[in-house]
């Protein structure tokens, strides 16, 4: 069986540099840690995040086949994000 991708470009759409379903401001990476972290199925993240079966599944396929960038992005910016913390608290706990 020869492993081929399917054209997600009706569905998905870049914004800051991050995947999102497109018209929509919902990240890839969010649907799909949704489904990892909460073991919810095709049709709860449907009602979850009001999006069509084929919206939903195409932002999986999508993270499934881009799956090692979006995890390195989400990484990058926890980092960024618990450096920011403990910088501007320790500027808070200095006044």
């Amino acid at each position: 069986m020869i492993a081929e991708k399917v054209d997600l470009s009706k569905y998905i759409e870049m914004r800051n540099d991050r995947p999102h379903i497109r018209g929509r401001k919902i990240e890839i990476a969010f649907i799909a840690s949704a489904q990892r972290k909460s073991k919810l199925s095709v049709e709860q993240l449907c009602e979850e995040f009001s999006l069509t079966e084929i919206e939903v599944l195409a932002g999986l396929l999508y993270h499934r086949q881009n799956q090692a960038e979006i995890d390195a992005q989400d990484e990058a910016d926890t980092k960024e994000s618990i450096e920011l913390h403990e910088r501007y608290k320790r500027d808070y706990e200095r006044k």
